[in-house]
């Protein structure tokens, strides 16, 4: 599960500058909640009822969060607008269970199973905004358009497919959940492993 949030900014400028650039960095930050239960069907009940809110009524087990903001400067060039600078910042935000208590040696390997799966469902979130931000950069870079003396139009080309690109990954974060989480998917699997049951 995650949760995406876009932000543009823009910095003016006003001299002349090379080509455009573009780079992008990624943040990550890891949080935990501590759960505890002597069954598999206990710690699916504490995840149900501690993990992150999914939505008003429902939690998730896991969840990926990001926000991506994008800090971009423009600057006439030989009767262009050229989009001069443009920083990317993702920052991702992974949320997992924590077993905080005393477990069988049975269940600590059927939960190390479980969590090595919850671990990789969420860092594939992860990867595809990785990959949206290398598209981001891909889609700027070298934007420049003529007849724009405020480069009021680069700014609004540049945002636009920044988010043109945002949309199209988001598309494809939905996808991943909507395989990963349908009937006999591989997060019911998961689930199921977790409790002992074939």
């Amino acid at each position: 599960m995650r949760l995406p949030v876009l932000v543009c900014l823009v910095a003016i400028g006003a001299l002349c500058a090379p080509a455009a650039s573009a780079a992008s960095r990624v943040l990550v930050q890891t949080r935990n909640y501590d759960i505890a239960g002597n069954s598999g069907a206990a710690l699916i009940e504490a995840m149900d009822s501690k993990g992150p809110k999914h939505g008003f009524t429902t939690r998730a087990i896991a969840q990926t969060a990001y926000t991506v903001n994008w800090d971009f400067d423009t600057g006439q060039d030989n009767g262009f607008c050229r989009l001069r600078r443009a920083n990317g910042t993702l920052n991702l935000f992974y949320t997992y269970p924590r077993v905080a208590s005393a477990t069988t040696p049975a269940l600590r390997k059927r939960w190390n199973r479980f969590f090595a799966g919850v671990r990789a469902h969420e860092e594939t979130h992860g990867r595809i905004a990785r990959q949206m931000m290398q598209a981001t950069e891909k889609s700027i870079t070298g934007l420049r358009l003529a007849d724009d003396p405020f480069c009021y139009k680069t700014r609004s080309e540049a945002q636009r497919r920044i988010r043109d690109v945002f949309a199209e990954y988001e598309a494809r974060q939905n996808a991943f959940d909507a395989s990963q989480h349908r009937d006999g998917g591989h997060v019911e699997h998961l689930i199921a492993a977790l409790m002992g049951k074939p």
